[in-house]
């Protein structure tokens, strides 16, 4: 599997300040961003030997007002490595920080590189 996990992190690390692959420990400094990689597997494999992997990514924004502009800055910078939004949404947190949840998903040609969606 090829890990995209560093493209991400430098995709968002462009556009936050305060980003991290665990629980974020700094809540000085909002946005909160988490990233977690969910899932990276085979999707493919075809008799000419090529094979695709399919990844999915989940991002967590917490912020003390509005978690609105963040996830836009989110969405345009994955959107740029060639990863789909396929979910957003608000999420009940205990802390009273606003929480949104996203979940990126992206096909991989592990040949070229090359990073698609794929209906």
């Amino acid at each position: 599997m090829r890990n995209v996990k560093d493209q991400v992190f430098a995709a968002l690390e462009k556009v936050f300040g305060n980003v991290t692959d665990q629980y974020p420990k700094d809540w000085a400094d909002f946005p909160a961003v988490q990233y977690t990689e969910e899932e990276n597997k085979v999707y493919e494999h075809t008799a000419e030997g090529e094979c695709k992997s399919y990844v999915r990514y989940r991002i967590d924004i917490w912020h003390n007002r509005s978690t609105s502009e963040a996830a836009l800055k989110a969405d345009e910078a994955l959107s740029a490595l060639g990863l789909v939004r396929t979910s957003c949404s608000d999420t009940p947190d205990p802390s009273g920080l606003k929480h949104k949840q996203m979940r990126y998903e992206a096909i991989i040609d592990m040949e070229s590189e090359e990073v698609y969606w794929q209906d």
